[in-house]
């Protein structure tokens, strides 16, 4: 304010600074809107902008703004130290160093914010009416000096030195950046719901005021040539000259005591959220409100460090990116949390909209670009590290953020925009519905159903506990939750789902019939295959049901139930052509399985058996072009044999998995059909049984 203005007016004229001013100024108020709103929309404690971020955004963001915004408040200190001792060396030249000077400063600042903030407020009120008195000054002493003619040559720009608006706009931002002072201090306040955004918005509002007038006074008190050469300009058109020095000394020493009371704040939020363990020492407060004096004590070795390596024209860039990505960040929060339309949202600050807070973020992102490309990018890329390197600790927040919220809506929007999609068969996915009648006993069924929509389906683990509903509710939930833990402990990609019912085939017929939402319910369900006789029955009147629900059927039947559910058997994937129905389905499956790490050195047969060798090549080419117009890579081959069961057992017998097409019995053939295929797995350790209801097609 006193020293920027006058080079930015002189060098930009009139007319653009005030473009500047308003410009910098909208910015600001758009973030101080998103403040608002998102502190009147929680329990705001310590921590200001980290705390309102976390809270939001998650702990990742949340993290990396503490950890980027702790260090620029804290080397922010130090600037503003050494702007007071620059200012005090001017006055008396043959004082002490400006280091000196700035370590006595620092020193002093650092004590006053140690004894407490109720002690380092009332300082702040002694300085503000310094600021104020520097003000009357000028305003007195500009006015008697303005003149119309003067302001008229001063309208347009006047650039000097490769200056142009935007060095202008990246050179004056700065001055307006200070709206978190407030929010910082959230811990201390009696009501920072109210407090905040009346007194962010207050300041805003009477700083901007000032910037205008001041900008149109200094443009017609003084000549362009002064304004731009003269770095105290303001203080010659004051009426007294002494209360400018004055009013320099106390914004420097005011911004100094507020980065050196905020700062501590901001880390000891964060340590308070065991964000990183090695900094749990500066969650302790002291005293009956907390102060933290531990973080004011590291605060002060931080902030005496820079001033001693005393390169701060370097730094200053990097705190402003700080700053400025913590006001993007703030906006961005406050647009998901409205766009996401979480109920949760009740922000008792009704004039923020998601429109604005998104101009907000595109502004900030804008300014950090326009000030120096350079440290935006660097800041950018250390942001996505902080944030990389928090979310590999998997920390499990203790409160609510918006990422549930923005996840619901995009799953709510694209399940209503994927109904209103037409289906076509290639681009069916599995969704596959995996079935346990008595808890999930077979593991390795759960692991498959897991190869084969990794990546590409959703896979749900379904159980039926047999009973009436009153009597098993407690046991149903007691069930859920053992099922989330074991999909929890084998790594899954699963949904569970878990259901009463009178018998197990009317459980099965609620889960096939229910289970999922919109266009994700099951089309496939995963069966273990009975080994036991007396269930053989049953099981394939379930088969028959399920088919006839308008679900593709894939039932496994493994010799032996391998130990290690995740254990990878050697050999081939074994694919028995016998029409296309079924072979479609079981090509795919096949394929999928070989998109899974364990099985991508696997090969696919896709296999046929014929009688008649004359028809050997006409098959071969058949084959072929099957696999070619599929896009899977698979090798064919033809097996010239009079029975065809034994052909199959004969051929496979070492393959990892073999893959058999079926038809669900009729009515009245369940006995039959279940010696048939048992039969067919006497010889062969693992076969996949598929039956495909159709709706999907290997072409394109």
């Amino acid at each position: 304010m006193f020293l920027r203005l006058g080079y930015v007016v002189g060098q930009a004229g009139v007319l653009s600074a005030l473009v500047i001013i308003a410009a910098s100024k909208t910015i600001t108020f758009l973030t101080s809107l998103s403040l608002s709103a998102i502190s009147t929309n929680t329990r705001v404690e310590g921590g200001g902008a980290y705390y309102l971020i976390s809270r939001s955004l998650g702990v990742e963001f949340g993290g990396a703004i503490g950890v980027v915004f702790f260090f620029a408040q804290a080397i922010s200190v130090a600037m503003y130290v050494i702007g007071f001792s620059e200012a005090v060396v001017a006055m008396v030249p043959d004082g002490p160093s400006p280091t000196v000077i700035a370590t006595i400063t620092n020193v002093a600042v650092f004590v006053c914010v140690f004894i407490g903030a109720g002690w380092t407020i009332k300082i702040q009120y002694a300085i503000l009416a310094m600021l104020g008195l520097a003000l009357l000054s000028f305003y007195i002493g500009s006015i008697n000096s303005f003149d119309a003619a003067t302001l008229q040559a001063n309208l347009m720009p006047n650039y000097e030195g490769g200056e142009d608006v935007f060095t202008m706009f990246a050179l004056f931002f700065p001055a307006v950046s200070g709206i978190m002072a407030g929010a910082n201090m959230s811990g201390d306040l009696r009501d920072p719901a109210r407090s905040i955004p009346r007194g962010t918005l207050a300041a805003v509002t009477v700083t901007a005021a000032i910037y205008l007038s001041q900008a149109l006074l200094l443009g017609g008190a003084c000549q362009s040539e002064q304004l731009v050469s003269n770095s105290m300009v303001i203080g010659e058109v004051s009426r007294w000259p002494l209360l400018i020095t004055m009013g320099v000394f106390a914004a420097t020493l005011s911004s100094a005591l507020g980065s050196m009371m905020g700062a501590p704040r901001i880390l000891q939020a964060f340590a308070r959220d065991d964000v990183f363990k090695s900094l749990s020492v500066f969650a302790h407060g002291s005293g009956k409100s907390g102060e933290p004096r531990r973080a004011v004590v590291f605060t002060f070795f931080i902030s005496q460090i820079a001033i001693l390596a005393a390169d701060l024209n370097t730094i200053a860039p990097v705190i402003t990116m700080a700053f400025m990505i913590t006001y993007g960040l703030l906006n961005l929060a406050t647009f998901y949390e409205a766009v996401t339309k979480n109920p949760s949202y009740r922000p008792l600050f009704r004039w923020c909209h998601w429109s604005t807070s998104l101009a907000g973020t595109a502004g900030c992102l804008v300014v950090m670009f326009l000030i120096d490309w350079r440290w935006a990018t660097v800041s950018l890329v250390l942001m996505a590290l902080l944030h990389w390197a928090i979310t590999r600790q998997e920390i499990e927040a203790r409160w609510g953020d918006v990422h549930s919220g923005l996840l619901f809506e995009r799953a709510r929007r694209n399940l209503l925009n994927l109904e209103d999609e037409l289906h076509h068969p290639k681009n069916w996915r599995p969704i596959i519905l995996a079935l346990s009648g008595a808890g999930w006993d077979r593991p390795h069924l759960a692991v498959y159903g897991h190869w084969l929509t990794s990546g590409h389906g959703i896979l749900s683990l379904g159980q039926v506990i047999q009973g009436e509903v009153e009597g098993r509710l407690e046991r149903r939930v007691s069930q859920e939750r053992i099922l989330h833990s074991f999909i929890r402990d084998q790594e899954l990609r699963a949904f569970p789902a878990v259901v009463v019912a009178p018998y197990l085939s009317d459980g099965v017929e609620s889960l096939v019939q229910c289970q999922g939402l919109g266009a994700l319910r099951p089309n496939t369900v995963l069966l273990g295959w009975p080994m036991n006789v007396q269930r053989a029955e049953g099981f394939a009147a379930m088969l028959r049901t399920i088919a006839a629900l308008g679900a593709s059927l894939v039932a496994v039947r493994f010799e032996d139930e391998p130990e290690d559910p995740w254990e990878v058997p050697d050999g081939t994937l074994d694919v028995w052509w016998r029409g296309r129905q079924n072979g479609e389905l079981m090509l795919l499956l096949a394929h999928l399985l070989t998109k899974n790490g364990p099985w991508r050195t696997h090969r696919i047969r896709l296999l046929r058996v014929i009688q008649n060798p004359a028809g050997e090549d006409e098959v071969m080419r058949h084959l072929t072009e099957l696999i070619e117009s599929s896009r899977i890579r698979a090798t064919p081959h033809v097996v010239i044999a009079e029975d065809f069961q034994e052909a199959i057992q004969e051929t496979s017998r070492d393959a990892a998995i073999v893959f058999l097409g079926f038809e669900a019995p009729e009515e009245g053939a369940e006995m039959q059909f279940c010696q048939t295929m048992d039969q067919w797995g006497a010889r062969l350790k693992r076969i996949v049984f598929v039956d495909s209801i159709g709706g999907m097609s290997l072409e394109s």
